[in-house]
């Protein structure tokens, strides 16, 4: 899927004693946002949403040559 850039305004001081805390327990912010959004969006998007959206991931675009090969690929039963 593709990754997008967000930005908040947050208070120096308090984002650097953040980062500094932290990184005391190998902890890195950015991965800790990662998921607290994961969080909201698994709160606030219905199921059926976040399934759909999952089951478009999950499916690869095949080019002409992927089908081919697998035509090709596929075995007839013996009698």
């Amino acid at each position: 899927m593709k990754k997008v850039g967000i930005s908040v305004m947050f208070d120096e001081e308090k984002l650097s004693a953040t980062k500094m805390y932290m990184s005391q327990k190998n902890l890195d912010v950015k991965t800790e946002l990662e998921k607290v959004l994961d969080g909201m969006y698994a709160k606030y998007v219905p199921s059926n949403v976040r399934e759909f959206i999952g089951m478009k991931e999950q499916t690869p675009v095949k080019n002409k040559s992927e089908k081919a090969q697998k035509k090709s690929e596929v075995e007839v039963p013996s009698e």
